[in-house]
C-alpha cells in the first residue's frame, strides 16, 4: 500500500503549512506578487499529480541558462538538458515527472529523456535542442514513459496563465513534498517568478531540487548563467535539509527579454527568488518541525563563513538537539570546529533566538570566547519554537553567510526507511 506523508500523517507535530521564512518580514524593496511563474506574462504551465507519478509542462520561449548537481552521477534528463543549453542557450518549454529519478538507467534512460523532450517539441513544433527536461524520485528507476505519453494530452490541453496553473506545474514534481514552493517579486518593472521541489536528499553544494524560474528581463544567455551561479551559491547550496547531494538537481533560469534592466538589480532580484524558495524548501524537510537558520559574521573571510555556517546546519547532532528541544551548544561549536574555517575559540560569539526577537542580550550563550551562564528553561523556550536562528561571531573579519535547514526529527526515518513501498 502506498504510504502518504501529507503533513497530516506525521507522528511529529510538523511546521505550519502556512509558515512563511522569517527573513522576508520588512522587506519592501521589492515587491511580492502572486502567481508564481505565472507572475511572467509569458509563461504557461500546467501538471498533474495521480499517486507517486506527477507531469509537469511549462511553455515559454527565451534565452536560458542551467545550474545542475555537482554528483558525479548524473541523471539522464540532466545530461540531456545540459547539453541542449550549452549548444543552444534557449529554452522554448520544459517537461518534468516525479515518481522515477531516470538516474543511472543507462542507454535506455537517456532514450526516455529524448523520447519526452520529444514529445513536447513535435507538440509545439521545436527543435529538441531547445527543450528541457526534468525527472525526480526513485534513483535506479525509468521513466515510466508509457503514463507519461498518455497523460500528456491532458495537461497540455489545460495549460494557461494563471495562478492555479503555476501550482498545478509545483505539483507534478513533487514527491514527499508536502505543500507548493514558489514566489514572485516585481522590482523596477521587472518581475521573477519561480517554483522548486525538494523536501529530502538536500545537502549544501546543490539540494536535491529542481526549481524552475522565469523573468521578463533582457540578458544573453551568458549573463544569465552568470547571475543564476551567483544567486544559486548564496542559496540553493547554503541549504540542508539531510546531507545527501541528489543526481538530479537542476535548476532553470529562462528570459522573455520584454524589459532590460541593469545586470546589478537583476542579481539582486534573483538572488532574493532563490533565497525565499530555498528557505521554503527548508520550511518543508521531510520530517521537519523546526526550520533552522545558521547566520556567520565576523569570519576571515566570505568562503569561512560559508563553510562554517554550512557545517553546523549540516550536522547531525545539531539538527537533533533542537528537534528535542536541547540547548546544546557544544554540538554547535563541535561542528564549526570540523568546519575547515579558520576559527579562535577565544574570539567566538553565540547567540541562540528566534526570528521575532532579537538575537542578543538575554540569548548569548558564548561572549568572546566566555560561556554565560545559560539558563536552561530560557533556551528551551527558544528551541520550543518552530523557527530557530543560530548567530555566530567569530570575530575574525568581515566575512558573512547565511545557511538554512531544518531540525532531524523521527519522521525523517519513517519516511526514507518506506520510501519505495
Amino acid at each position: 500500500m502506498e504510504k502518504d506523508y501529507n503533513s497530516n500523517s506525521r507522528s511529529v507535530k510538523p511546521i505550519n503549512p502556512n509558515s512563511s521564512p522569517p527573513s522576508r518580514k520588512g522587506s519592501s524593496w521589492a515587491k511580492e506578487i502572486k502567481g508564481g511563474i505565472c507572475a511572467i506574462e509569458g509563461v504557461r504551465a500546467n501538471g498533474i499529480k495521480e499517486g507517486k507519478k506527477g507531469l509537469t509542462i511549462i511553455l515559454c520561449e527565451g534565452e536560458a541558462s542551467g545550474v545542475f548537481t555537482n554528483n558525479k552521477i548524473k541523471a539522464a534528463p540532466l545530461i540531456l538538458t545540459e547539453k541542449n543549453l550549452s549548444s543552444t542557450g534557449k529554452i522554448r518549454g520544459i517537461i518534468a515527472n516525479s515518481g522515477s529519478a531516470n538516474a543511472f538507467t543507462g542507454k535506455e534512460g537517456y532514450e526516455d529523456a529524448v523520447k519526452m523532450a520529444r514529445l513536447l517539441a513535435e507538440e509545439i513544433d521545436s527543435p529538441v535542442e531547445e527543450i528541457g527536461v526534468a525527472s525526480t524520485g526513485v534513483i535506479g528507476e525509468r521513466i515510466d514513459f508509457d503514463w507519461v505519453r498518455k497523460k500528456f494530452g491532458e495537461v497540455f490541453l489545460k495549460i494557461s496563465n494563471t495562478e492555479d496553473a503555476s501550482k498545478m506545474a509545483n505539483r507534478g514534481i513533487m514527491t514527499t513534498d508536502t505543500r507548493e514552493k514558489e514566489f514572485a517579486i516585481e522590482y523596477k518593472g521587472v518581475k521573477i517568478g519561480g517554483i522548486a521541489k525538494g523536501s529530502g536528499m538536500i545537502a549544501p553544494d546543490m539540494a536535491t531540487m529542481l526549481s524552475f524560474i522565469y523573468t521578463d528581463a533582457k540578458f544573453s544567455s551568458k549573463v544569465l548563467r552568470r547571475s543564476l551561479m551567483r544567486a544559486v551559491d548564496k542559496s540553493f547550496n547554503m541549504l540542508s535539509i539531510d546531507g545527501d547531494t541528489s543526481t538530479n538537481d537542476t535548476v532553470l533560469l529562462t528570459a522573455t527579454g520584454d524589459f532590460s534592466m541593469r545586470e546589478e538589480d537583476f542579481q539582486r532580484a534573483l538572488d532574493e527568488v532563490c533565497l525565499e524558495l530555498a528557505r521554503k524548501i527548508a520550511l518543508d524537510g521531510e520530517g521537519a518541525t523546526k526550520y533552522i537558520e545558521v547566520r556567520v559574521k565576523g569570519a576571515k573571510k566570505r568562503e569561512d563563513a560559508r563553510i562554517a555556517a554550512k557545517s553546523v546546519v549540516n550536522s547531525s547532532l545539531v539538527k537533533t538537539a533542537i528537534f528535542g528541544g536541547d540547548p546544546n551548544w557544544g554540538r554547535i561549536i563541535a561542528a564549526l570546529g570540523y568546519s575547515g574555517a579558520e576559527i579562535d575559540g577565544d574570539k567566538i560569539s553565540l547567540f541562540l533566538g528566534n526570528p521575532d526577537e532579537k538575537v542578543k542580550d538575554q540569548n548569548t550563550v558564548i561572549l568572546n570566547g566566555e560561556v554565560l551562564r545559560l539558563d536552561e528553561e530560557r533556551f528551551r523556550e527558544i528551541l520550543s519554537k518552530d523557527k530557530i536562528i543560530i548567530e555566530v561571531d567569530l570575530g575574525l573579519g568581515r566575512g558573512e553567510a547565511i545557511s538554512f535547514g531544518c531540525d532531524l526529527s523521527y519522521d525523517y526515518v519513517k519516511i526514507n526507511g518506506v520510501y519505495r513501498t
